[in-house]
C-alpha cells in the first residue's frame, strides 16, 4: 500500500525543489522560470521511522526495509488549465492517478523569484488551482450524467443503481458549484463507492506545504502572514498544512544524518520536512504502520486505521489473508521495553490475536497461517 502523492502548485512555488530535495536522486530540474517540469517527475523515497532500528537492535536484525512512498512532481498549472492552458491537460491527467496531493503554496517574499501572477498571494493561488481542479470535476460529472441520461440499464438492480449514482453526483456538483472540494461530500460509503470511478481531484485528500524561508522554521511560521492564511484555509476544507523550506530540505540532502539534525536544530526545527509531509498524509489518508521483525529482517506495512489482523496480513501476501489463522501481536513500547517477544511474554503482554482483532498503530506483529 505505498502511498502515491502528486505534488502540485503553480510555477515558480518551489514544488521541483521540494521534490529534488524530497527524493534526492532525482533528475526533475528546478529552474527560475515557469513549466521547467514538462513531463511528471517521479521518485520512491524510504517513510521514516526511528522505531525501526530500535526493533532491528533487538532482533538482531541485518536487513531494514521501511515502507514507501512516491512523490510525483506535476507541471505547474495556471489559470485555464481546466480549458487545456498551459500544461493543463498533462496535469489534471497525472494528478488522477495519485492517492493524494501535496499543494505546495508560496509563502515567503523574494524579489529574484518570480511569481507567476506578479505578486504573492497564497490564498489567490490556492483559490486558482482549486478553481481549476472542482471545473476538470464538474466536466467529469457532467459527461456522466449525460451517459446516465441515456437510460440503458434494463434491470430494476441496475436501474436503481443508477438512481443512487446520480443522487451522489448531482450532491457533488451542488458542493463544486458552490466553491467547495468533493471531499467535504456528505456521501454515504456506497454513494462514494458508485463514483470512484471518476476519480474525482477534489475528492483527494490534500496536505499544503507552505513553503517558507529558513527564518520562518523555528516558529513553523507562526509570525508569517501567508502561513496563518494558508492554515485558515486548510481549517475550513479539513486539509492538513505542513511548514516547509524547499532550499532548506536542499541543503539537508547533503549532509549526513547527524549533521542533518545538527543544522534543523540551529533552525530551531525539529524535522526535516519530509517526516512532517508524510506523516499529515497519513493522518489525511487515514493510514497507520505496523512492523514484523525477526533474524532476518525488520520491515515497516502501511495499512488502513480499522484493518483485521487477516486484512493486515493480506498486505504481505494474499494467502496470508486467506488462510489467517492467529496473529501474535505486541505493542511497540512494550515489545522495546521487554526486549523482544520473549521479554513479552514473560511480562505478559503478548497476545494472541484473532480474525477480528482491529491491528493498531506500531504493534509487532507475527502471522500463523495455513497455506
Amino acid at each position: 500500500m505505498a502511498l502515491k502523492t502528486g505534488i502540485v502548485g503553480l510555477p515558480n512555488v518551489g514544488k521541483s525543489t521540494l521534490f529534488n530535495a524530497l527524493v534526492e536522486n532525482s533528475t526533475a530540474e528546478a529552474a527560475n522560470y515557469p513549466f521547467c517540469t514538462i513531463e511528471p517527475n517521479s521518485g520512491i523515497v524510504p517513510v521514516p521511522d526511528d522505531r525501526l532500528q530500535a526493533l532491528a537492535t533487538i532482533s538482531g536484525t541485518t536487513n531494514i526495509v521501511p515502507t514507501t512512498c512516491e512523490f510525483v512532481d506535476i507541471a505547474g498549472l495556471v489559470k485555464g488549465a481546466a480549458d487545456g492552458a498551459g500544461l493543463g491537460n498533462k496535469f489534471l491527467a497525472n494528478i488522477r492517478e495519485c492517492d493524494a496531493v501535496v499543494h505546495v503554496v508560496r509563502c515567503f517574499d523574494d524579489d529574484n523569484v518570480i511569481h507567476v501572477d506578479g505578486k504573492v498571494d497564497p490564498l489567490e493561488d490556492i483559490a486558482v488551482i482549486n478553481f481549476e481542479l472542482a471545473l476538470a470535476d464538474l466536466a467529469q460529472i457532467e459527461r456522466r450524467l449525460e451517459r446516465l441520461g441515456k437510460g440503458r440499464a434494463k434491470s430494476n438492480a441496475e436501474k436503481e443503481a443508477e438512481q443512487g449514482e446520480r443522487d451522489a453526483l448531482a450532491k457533488l456538483r451542488v458542493l463544486l458549484e458552490d466553491g467547495k472540494p468533493a471531499r467535504l461530500a456528505s456521501l454515504t460509503e456506497d454513494e462514494w463507492a458508485l463514483v470512484k470511478d471518476l476519480m474525482l481531484l477534489t475528492a483527494k485528500p490534500c496536505v499544503y506545504a507552505a513553503n517558507v524561508n529558513e527564518e520562518d522554521l523555528a516558529d513553523a511560521g507562526a509570525s508569517n502572514v501567508h502561513v496563518k492564511a494558508v492554515r485558515k484555509h486548510a481549517e475550513t476544507e479539513g486539509s492538513g498544512v505542513t511548514i516547509v523550506s524547499a532550499q532548506v530540505e536542499s541543503e539537508l540532502i547533503k549532509l549526513d544524518p547527524e549533521e542533518r539534525a545538527e543544522f534543523l536544530a540551529d533552525l530551531g526545527a525539529d524535522e526535516g520536512g519530509l517526516k512532517s509531509l508524510i506523516r499529515n498524509a497519513y493522518t489525511q489518508l487515514n493510514l497507520q504502520t505496523y512492523f514484523t521483525t525477526g533474524e532476518k529482517e525488520t520491515r515497516a506495512w502501511t495499512i488502513k486505521r480499522g484493518f483485521t489482523a487477516p486484512q493486515a496480513a493480506g498486505v504481505i501476501h494474499t494467502d496470508f489473508e486467506k488462510g489467517f489463522i492467529k496473529a501474535e501481536t505486541v505493542g511497540y513500547d512494550e515489545f522495546i521495553a521487554c526486549e523482544g517477544f520473549a521479554g513479552a511474554k514473560e511480562k505478559g503482554v503478548w497476545r494472541l490475536e484473532g480474525k477480528d482483532y482491529v491491528v493498531k498503530e506500531g504493534d509487532v506483529l507475527v502471522f500463523k497461517f495455513n497455506v
